[in-house]
């Protein structure tokens, strides 16, 4: 627990850092003054912690999935048949796909799940649990493999990064936007009262929030458009049956979870919520999913 704490402050100091430094040699102004907001600075500011947040956690998506999920990387040379064959099937999916074979890895987890991440096609892993080992077939652990192949294959993570950056540059911007002119507002009712920055703050930060999560609706959405287009992708590099049958093992054991779960690692798994909650799934509903790939047959 301790080391995944490290891990995550370790990299958000390298992100500020990171970041910083750009705005700094960029020569970015301080963008907010009594007397107004330089509209310019302020768009540079936001683009960049918005985007460059986000890039930076591309770059490090690989990495931090090994540490926080514990990814042991299979050696192509392994005795073991189970895992030589699931490096095999990696390397000729990928070869169908058309990219490059990425590493496979295999962590420890009842949950029967896999997962695709790597800031490019050249540098992506694909990592299985060894629950999904246990509990499928051949056939079955072949159509979840096309799928994630087909991620890498689509981009979905580039894809995914830049919606995520371009949100999060939209949150930043709207509320600082927002905020300023609501305190300009009850200022101007005032003439007396000064520009007050702590009710400033506290206004950006609860339209933040209200923006954050009408942004995580748009990328909740996208993700899940993502999904449909990586199963068809799989159906076309796997086999649609192979596909069908991989949804349909997981539709039967989509109840085992994890013990001991990482949020920072969420968007990597299956979810089926309900409610207003399904607004929010990065993955559509798995009965939704089989029968998109049973009406494209």
């Amino acid at each position: 627990m301790v080391k995944r704490v490290v891990l995550f402050l370790a990299v958000n100091f390298l992100v500020v850092m990171t970041i910083s430094v750009l705005l700094s040699v960029l020569g970015v102004r301080p963008y907010l003054s009594a007397n107004g907001i330089d509209y310019n600075a302020l768009l540079v500011f936001c683009l960049l912690w918005g985007m460059g947040g986000a890039f930076i956690s591309l770059a490090l998506s690989k990495v931090m999935a090994k540490r926080l999920m514990g990814v042991r990387v299979i050696d192509p040379a392994s005795t073991d048949p189970t895992l030589r064959s699931l490096v095999r099937t990696v390397e000729r999916l990928a070869e169908g796909a058309g990219i490059p074979t990425p590493e496979v890895g295999i962590y420890e987890s009842p949950e029967v799940n896999a997962f695709a991440t790597g800031p490019t096609k050249k540098r992506s892993i694909v990592a299985v649990s060894t629950g999904l080992l246990q509990r499928m077939d051949q056939p079955e652990v072949e159509g979840v493999l096309s799928h994630e192949v087909a991620h890498i294959a689509n981009g979905d993570m580039v894809t995914m990064t830049l919606i995520q950056g371009v949100v999060n540059a939209f949150v930043m911007f709207l509320a600082r936007v927002i905020a300023f002119a609501a305190v300009q507002f009850f200022r101007g009712r005032d003439e007396n009262e000064g520009f007050s920055y702590g009710i400033y703050f506290l206004v950006q930060f609860v339209f933040e929030i209200i923006f954050m999560i009408l942004g995580s609706i748009v990328i909740a959405w996208f993700s899940r458009m993502r999904e449909f287009r990586a199963d068809a992708g799989g159906a076309q590099i796997g086999g649609r049956q192979r596909m069908i049958g991989a949804l349909e093992a997981l539709q039967r054991n989509v109840q085992i979870q994890d013990p001991h779960p990482q949020p920072a690692v969420a968007t990597l798994k299956i979810s089926n919520p309900v409610g207003i909650m399904r607004f929010f799934a990065t993955h559509p509903p798995l009965e939704e999913r089989i029968a998109r790939l049973r009406a494209a047959a």
